[in-house]
């Protein structure tokens, strides 16, 4: 079942720290889950994370199918509004964050279109298929070398598509964005994804500059000691995991 963790985790920086959370994360260290944690340090909007163990099935618990109905993380309420936003799916988390707040999402036609095709890019390409890779790498019970190299060579096209843009621009849309925040975390698995950044200068520059921001590396840092505690799947989890 869903949890809070026994401390609220607030945003250690910006206007709203020291604030009571009026906002929940339903989190578990996943990427998709580390965009929206991203956003939150960077804005310095106070949070509570509630933690979601998908490998013990708590995403199957039906009060987090209410807020979740497709029993996926992340998840947020955001109690600053009347009533309550419950929402699900990362990159419409980010949106409702990004227009709630007026940040990290510009307002005219050009720079919105810009940020939205970044933003939609990773969710229907960057996402899915660093995911299946990492499936497959990580997971999969046989070696599956089809899929296996299916997946490897669109995740390298998808870091070159990329690079390409960040050697014309410092960010994907320009400026510092949501759609950075969606992509760095299927970057940063990079290594465990058995992929590279070599010939990639642009994506390194950017890799680097997203790395060193402290907001950043609070989000990656949050959770981090939970991997610790399963080092290991066992097949009932397995069965959790990836089972309906």
């Amino acid at each position: 079942m869903a949890r809070p963790v026994p401390e609220p985790h607030s945003a250690s920086d910006g206007e709203g720290a020291g604030e009571a959370p009026r906002i929940d994360l339903y989190f578990w260290p996943t990427p998709n889950t580390r965009k929206v944690a991203i956003f939150l340090e960077e804005a310095g909007l106070p949070y509570r994370t509630v933690l979601v163990d998908i490998t013990s099935g708590d995403q199957h618990d039906p009060a987090f199918r209410v807020i979740s109905p497709n029993g996926r993380i992340p998840a947020l309420v955001d109690r600053r509004n009347d009533p309550p936003v419950q929402i699900f799916e990362s990159c419409a988390i980010l949106l409702h964050l990004a227009e709630a707040d007026g940040r990290f999402m510009p307002t005219d036609p050009q720079g919105r279109a810009a940020v939205s095709q970044w933003l939609f890019w990773q969710a229907a390409g960057l996402g899915p298929m660093a995911g299946q890779l990492s499936h497959f790498v990580n997971y999969a019970p046989s070696e599956n070398v089809y899929s296996r190299e299916r997946y490897a060579s669109e995740y390298d096209r998808l870091l070159s598509v990329m690079d390409g843009q960040l050697q014309r621009e410092p960010f994907l849309a320009g400026a510092y964005s949501i759609a950075d925040m969606a992509c760095f975390p299927w970057v940063l698995t990079y290594r465990a994804l058995e992929a590279s950044l070599e010939g990639k200068p642009g994506l390194r520059r950017w890799f680097d500059l997203m790395k060193a921001r402290p907001a950043v590396r609070r989000a990656v840092e949050l959770g981090s000691d939970l991997a610790e505690r399963r080092p290991k799947l066992s097949k009932d989890a397995r069965k959790v995991l990836f089972g309906q």
